[in-house]
């Protein structure tokens, strides 16, 4: 398994097992279990400010959240610095954190004690790290990011500010909607084809069914052949293989990236998902950060 749950965390935070040998890197993927709000099902760890939850009970899963993956020097919390995010192709470099909100999806780092984050509930959080000059940078890939190729843009934007090699990169993609759940409309695969020359590997086309139809045939019986009318086909996204995509296309190794096998729509016992969930949910937080 490519991400291990911490034995001693209240509660489940995740960590890409091929960067845990890196001491001088904090990093983790939080889950739903073991927080302070009651918003969404019994201590959840909601770390998002939404409309159901109290800012106090989001403060407290923070506050836990910093502590459980070792954000917290001289019994002080490190600066956490966050995005009001927009699925965009935006990246801010950040060397202190700053006075006023930033708007993006993406940011990046090589200064210690700052810890970068963003949350999700379905996208894709992606943590890059630059082994060897110590640098780090966050991702938040729904697919409108993905096809502006916001985490491509990231490795650009790692090697423009520090001089990453994109062989010294490694690349941990946390749990997110999978292409088991993640259908999607035709105008998004038009724009995921005329981007990406793999662009129509991404996508599966299942037949929807009805059982209307399979009960009573002889009702939908056509003059086309073979003799009945075709039944809507749903189409998925393979978001996960869109991002690797772009990870490989950036240089990064293949056996630099690492993939959750976890799906939130088809684990919204453990994880929050939009979509599972009507909307109604909290949110995760993916983040990484450098040690002083």
């Amino acid at each position: 398994m490519p991400l291990k749950t911490l034995r001693e965390a209240q509660s489940k935070i995740l960590h890409a097992e091929f960067l845990m040998h890196l001491r001088w890197l904090v990093h983790g993927f939080s889950t739903r279990p073991g927080g302070f709000s009651q918003a969404y099902g019994k201590r959840s760890l909601n770390l998002g400010f939404t409309p159901e939850d109290t800012q106090r009970a989001v403060k407290q899963n923070r506050a836990a959240f910093l502590r459980q993956i070792g954000a917290i020097r001289k019994g002080r919390e490190w600066p956490l610095v966050t995005l009001r995010q927009i699925h965009s192709d935006l990246i801010h470099c950040v060397s202190e954190a700053p006075e006023v909100g930033l708007a993006g999806d993406g940011l990046i780092t090589q200064t210690p004690g700052l810890l970068l984050a963003i949350l999700t509930a379905d996208c894709l959080p992606v943590i890059l790290v630059d082994a060897k000059r110590r640098a780090v940078g966050v991702f938040h890939a729904g697919w409108r990011g993905t096809v502006k190729r916001i985490v491509e843009k990231g490795v650009g934007e790692m090697q423009r500010c520090f001089g990453t090699r994109s062989r010294d990169l490694k690349a941990a993609i946390g749990p997110g909607v999978h292409s088991c759940c993640y259908s999607v409309g035709p105008e998004v695969r038009t724009q995921f084809e005329s981007q990406f020359e793999y662009g129509s590997k991404l996508f599966r086309e299942v037949e929807e069914s009805d059982p209307v139809r399979e009960k009573y045939p002889l009702l939908f019986l056509t003059a086309r052949a073979p003799g009945h009318s075709e039944l809507p086909k749903k189409i998925f996204l393979d978001l996960v293989e869109a991002n690797r995509g772009q990870l490989l296309a950036a240089g990064v190794a293949a056996k630099s990236i690492s993939a959750s096998p976890l799906c939130t729509s088809c684990r919204a016992d453990t994880l929050f998902s939009y979509r599972a969930e009507k909307g109604v949910t909290g949110r995760m937080m993916a983040a990484a950060g450098i040690r002083v």
